[in-house]
C-alpha cells in the first residue's frame, strides 16, 4: 500500500483532513472526494489510491466537513463545494506543473462537478466520476445530471452495469449528449461500489485495479 501524508485544510472556519500521496516521477495529480457513506480511509478509494500510485498518479483525499465531525447527513452542496476547492487549492500548490484532474467517489464526485460548474475549479484539467449518482435507487432521472452542461472539460464516468443509482443508458445518453470530452469507462457486473457477483470470478482488487487502469489509460489520452 502507499505511505500517505495527512494534512489539514481549511474549509470556511473549520479544518478538514486530508492524505497526499506523492508516488516516484509522478505524471498527475487527482484529487478524489469520499462517498457520501463512508470516508477518505474507506477500503474503496484506498484500493483504488493504490492502483493509481502504482501507476505514477498522485492523490488528494480529503474529508467533507460533515464526515470530518462524525455526522451522517452530508453537507449542503454549498459547504461541499467549498471544501472540494480547499483541497483542488492544496494539490496544486503540492504538484505545481503537473496536471491535476478532480472527482471522486459518488457524492465526492458529484460535488466536485459542481464545483467545476460553478467555474471553482478551472485549474484542474479534467473530472472523474466513480460511479456518478445519476438518481435515487429505483427512480431513474436525468436531473443530477443537468449542471454537467456547464462543465467545459473532459469527464470520465467508470460505472457498473448493476448502479441502482445511475441507469448505464442513462449516464450513457448524458455523455453523448456531452459531446466527445465525455468518456464512460463501463464495469461489467459492477454496483455503485463495482464489486460484481461472485460467479464472474473477478475479485474486489482486480475490479478496482482495472478502475485505476482506466482512469490511467484516460488520463494519458486527456493530456
Amino acid at each position: 500500500m502507499t505511505d500517505s501524508h495527512s494534512l489539514s485544510l481549511t474549509e470556511g472556519r473549520a479544518a478538514v483532513s486530508a492524505l497526499w500521496d506523492r508516488p516516484p516521477e509522478m505524471t498527475a495529480v487527482l484529487v478524489l472526494g469520499h462517498g457520501a457513506g463512508a470516508g477518505m480511509r474507506h477500503r474503496f478509494l484506498e484500493t483504488v489510491v493504490d492502483g493509481l500510485h502504482r501507476r505514477r498518479i498522485g492523490t488528494l483525499r480529503f474529508q467533507f466537513p460533515y464526515m470530518e465531525a462524525g455526522r451522517r447527513r452530508p453537507d449542503p452542496p454549498a459547504v461541499a463545494v467549498r471544501a472540494v476547492v480547499a483541497a483542488v487549492e492544496a494539490a496544486a500548490g503540492l504538484s505545481p506543473g503537473v496536471p491535476l484532474y478532480a472527482g471522486g467517489k459518488s457524492f465526492g464526485g458529484r460535488m466536485t462537478s459542481t464545483a467545476a460548474a460553478e467555474g471553482r475549479i478551472d485549474v484542474v484539467r479534467g473530472l472523474v466520476f466513480l460511479g456518478f449518482p445519476l438518481h435515487p435507487p429505483g427512480r431513474p432521472g436525468l436531473e443530477r445530471a443537468e449542471h454537467l452542461a456547464r462543465v467545459a472539460m473532459p469527464m470520465l464516468f467508470v460505472q457498473g452495469t448493476r448502479d441502482r443509482l445511475a441507469d448505464l443508458a442513462l449516464v450513457q445518453q448524458v455523455a453523448s449528449d456531452l459531446g466527445p470530452h465525455a468518456h464512460v469507462h463501463v464495469v461489467e457486473g459492477g454496483d455503485h461500489s463495482f464489486a460484481v457477483p461472485q460467479r464472474m470470478g473477478r475479485p474486489e482488487g482486480d475490479v478496482l485495479d482495472g478502475v485505476a487502469g482506466a482512469v490511467h489509460d484516460w488520463m494519458t489520452r486527456a493530456r
